[in-house]
């Protein structure tokens, strides 16, 4: 009896767990592949099996090309700056500093405030009559429109999704340089390496499994971008800012078409996993040739 006890009981313990993976994620998910095989776009309640027509009709819309290719240069100009910038922070803030908890909490603050909030709020300062326009027309330089002109209205967004993980990823960071051995830093004392080599030669190699782990993380959310494309631009101006996830809350909610949001979710599933794994893969050869 005690065996089974011992061999059964942790499963009853993840029972819960499990249960809410397969109402909320494994349902949806195969709910979604199915969907993506039908057309509703005749009768919503009355579909009619499609077959791969849906993904013919995706893949020769050009609005879902420039939506992908907004998608990846989002990715490109927040992932790079999330990898690097969150890790240079934690090393400073990894060193005995008077009132070092203090920063902490400043930087993490971000993280615990509503993207919504946060987005409306940067959306106040990217107006036309914003604090950010202001000041540089001060300084003699005309107004922006941050998200107003095609030029600069992605990276405007960008800068909000990192402002708003750079605390996340620094709290990642710090939680594995603890594990990092200091005798290590010692020896590369001894050889003379300055601060720059020291953490070149030893924190990296040691995070390289964590430094993936951030890419792949960053990665996933910037290919899901949504809020603040929501709050801030609604996609505009010009669908310069419409990433794939708002068209597929385009499609469905305001278009009803549930049959090419579906197939875009499923696009963006494959897209996802192929990130994932070509991440996840060249962080690991990365680690061992080090």
């Amino acid at each position: 009896m005690n065996t089974f006890y011992k061999k059964y009981i942790p499963y009853l313990f993840l029972l819960p767990a499990i249960v809410m993976l397969v109402i909320f994620f494994f349902v949806p998910f195969f709910q979604t592949i199915i969907l993506s095989f039908y057309d509703y776009s005749k009768d919503i309640y009355s579909p009619f099996f499609a077959g791969i027509e849906n993904y013919k009709m995706l893949f020769s819309n050009k609005e879902f090309y420039q939506t992908l290719f907004n998608t990846f240069m989002f990715l490109i100009m927040v992932v790079p700056v999330l990898a690097i910038l969150p890790l240079v922070v934690a090393i400073f803030i990894n060193q005995k500093i008077k009132g070092i908890n203090i920063y902490k909490v400043l930087i993490y603050l971000p993280v615990v405030v509503s993207i919504v909030v946060v987005a409306i709020a940067f959306k106040w300062l990217y107006s036309q009559e914003g604090i950010l326009n202001y000041i540089i027309e001060f300084l003699g330089i005309s107004p922006i429109g941050w998200l107003t002109d095609t030029k600069f209205a992605m990276l405007s967004v960008a800068i909000v999704t990192i402002y708003k993980g750079i605390g996340y990823y620094m709290m990642i960071y710090l939680s594995a340089l603890i594990g990092v051995p200091k005798d290590l830093y010692e020896a590369t004392e001894v050889d003379g390496a300055n601060e720059f080599v020291k953490h070149l030669t030893v924190t990296i190699p040691h995070l390289m499994p964590v430094i993936a782990l951030v890419v792949t993380i960053s990665s996933i959310s910037a290919l899901k971008v949504f809020a603040e494309i929501y709050v801030m631009t609604k996609g505009g101006p010009l669908n310069s800012t419409k990433t794939i996830v708002y068209y597929i809350y385009e499609r469905a909610f305001e278009n009803l078409d549930l049959s090419m949001a579906a197939t875009a979710s499923v696009v963006l599933l494959a897209v996802i996993m192929i990130f994932s794994i070509i991440n996840i893969t060249f962080f690991e050869n990365k680690r061992y040739k080090l």
